[in-house]
């Protein structure tokens, strides 16, 4: 049975009403600092923590709760006869509920201009040390790190007068695990050189990439939103790993946009097979799907503004493995759930991931690098050639650009009026790529532009461009042979930009 708690926290959402049922259940409650200023304004029974203990809080609160009596009365084992002896001895009197969160040090190391007094004063000594004695003893001690927690507890103690093994041992983990979470933070603060890569499991996965490969979906403990991760799973089959893949590869391509933009993307094995821009968000997908129809087929549609019903008609009529957008009217919705498998993915207002980190493991390690968000805007185009783009090719390079960087290397995109017509993907060679774009787009090619995420080695895949028509090529240049290559657009009577922005993804 549970009869003393000790509540200490820092955010203290819900601790009233929970304090008030404790109280009901006549559970004596301790506390420390600011927690209990509120509990005794809200006249609510509590015992100083310095009270229970006999000694005083000190250096600034720095000292309270670190004394043998609270961890004593975390710690013993109850039915231990020598524990319950010394117990008897020392006037140690069992915790069997702890409810606490920690200093904020994760948000003051990221205030702009946090002192460094600040930063240190943040780090929580006692709430670890108490959590950690707690969660050791699970087998009797109820701890509640998760503040979302403190309803389910609190209906089992309704129910039974205390909680179960299993939810002791539940929480137990989840203290172990942000604690760990809290100390990384710390220690990247004092050191950082050293980098710790942490999750919260989300789900485990059917199977991998491949049948035969296990895998798992985890969730970083400061989440980036929008994403995959954080996105509202509103009907739909689970998440596969390749769908995971694929629909961060849709969102990211949103992100390179404005929000009052029509934006939309039809994703397939990492690839954008289709991307458009729009007057409206249906015309925009219209454009997208003719982009490449034919690999549309079970792809995934991302679009950055809400579903409407005419589109949620258009979507459903072709088959897909998911819809992403940042909501759904409720009339889209119907629709949609017509067709029960079809998973829709919810994920918020679109916005750019400036400073998140971009992972990827190798044998033995791993590699981290700043996600690329580089935009190119029309101030960094420098015409290299005679002939000068249009206002309007100005515009579809610039969107091919964007486009082409989220494209596997090597990489060539054809745009015209703002609308893929060829997307060239992962190949060895640039020509090659450039054949695939131009196979892809058929006559469509005619009058379009092309982007390439590197310069070009040789004029070779200038002169394939401009066989299909290709008017005018954004690229970063800096090739030893940029004056061939310049020299040949001009002969082919073709605009050629240098962005000065190598956009490689591997």
């Amino acid at each position: 049975m549970i009869t003393r708690a000790l509540l200490s926290l820092s955010d203290k959402t819900g601790i009233l009403e929970f304090a008030k049922f404790l109280v009901s259940k006549n559970i004596e409650i301790l506390s420390t600092g600011g927690t209990a200023e509120l509990l005794k304004k809200n006249k609510i029974p509590v015992t100083n923590v310095s009270d229970f203990t006999g000694f005083p809080e000190i250096f600034d609160g720095r000292v309270k709760t670190i004394h043998p009596k609270i961890h004593g009365g975390l710690l013993s084992l109850r039915g231990n006869k020598e524990h319950e002896k010394i117990a008897q001895e020392n006037d140690i009197q069992p915790i069997d509920l702890l409810v606490v969160n920690l200093y904020p040090f994760e948000k003051i190391v990221q205030k702009e201009n946090a002192s460094e007094a600040e930063i240190i004063e943040n780090i929580d000594i006692g709430g670890p040390s108490m959590l950690r004695s707690a969660a050791k003893n699970f087998q009797r001690v109820t701890v509640i790190i998760d503040l979302g927690d403190l309803q389910m507890v609190q209906q089992e103690i309704e129910a039974n007068g205390d909680t179960s093994l299993e939810t002791r041992r539940t929480l137990a983990g989840k203290v172990f695990a942000r604690t760990t979470l809290y100390d990384v933070a710390i220690s990247q603060y004092f050191s950082p050189g050293q980098l710790h890569i942490m999750g919260e499991k989300i789900q485990d996965l059917r199977y991998g990439e491949n049948p035969h490969q296990k895998a798992e979906f985890y969730r970083s403990p400061h989440p980036f939103s929008p994403s995959i991760a954080t996105a509202k799973k509103i009907q739909g089959k689970e998440l596969s790993f390749n769908n995971i893949l694929d629909a961060n590869a849709a969102l990211q391509i949103l992100t390179e946009f404005a929000s009052d933009e029509n934006i939309a993307v039809i994703m397939k094995h990492l690839n954008p097979c289709g991307t458009a821009k729009g007057k409206t968000i249906e015309q925009a997908f219209a454009k997208a799907l003719e982009g490449d129809p034919l690999s549309a087929f079970g792809g995934i549609v991302a679009v950055n503004q809400e579903v409407s019903e005419e589109l949620a008609t258009k979507l459903t009529e072709m088959f897909l493995e998911i819809v992403i957008a940042p909501k759904f009217s409720p009339e889209s919705l119907q629709i949609f759930s017509k067709k029960e498998k079809l998973r829709i993915l919810e994920v918020g207002e679109i916005s750019s991931p400036i400073g998140e980190k971009d992972v990827r493991s190798v044998l033995g390690g791993f590699l981290v690098q700043d996600l690329d968000t580089k935009q190119v805007s029309e101030s960094d185009l420098t015409v290299v050639t005679k002939i000068h783009p249009t206002r309007d090719q100005t515009q579809d390079l610039l969107f091919a650009a964007k486009i082409c960087r989220n494209v596997k290397s090597n990489a060539i995109v054809l745009v015209k009026n703002l609308q893929t017509v060829g997307v060239g993907a992962g190949q060895m060679s640039r020509v090659d790529s450039a054949f695939i774009a131009i196979t892809k787009s058929g006559d469509r090619s005619k009058g379009s532009v092309a982007a390439s995420d590197a310069f070009f080695p040789f004029p070779d895949a200038v002169e394939t461009l401009a066989r299909a028509g290709v008017m005018a090529i954004i690229h970063p240049g800096g090739s030893i042979r940029d004056a061939e290559v310049i020299q040949k657009s001009d002969e082919l009577g073709i605009a050629m930009v240098f962005s000065g922005v190598r956009a490689f993804r591997h």
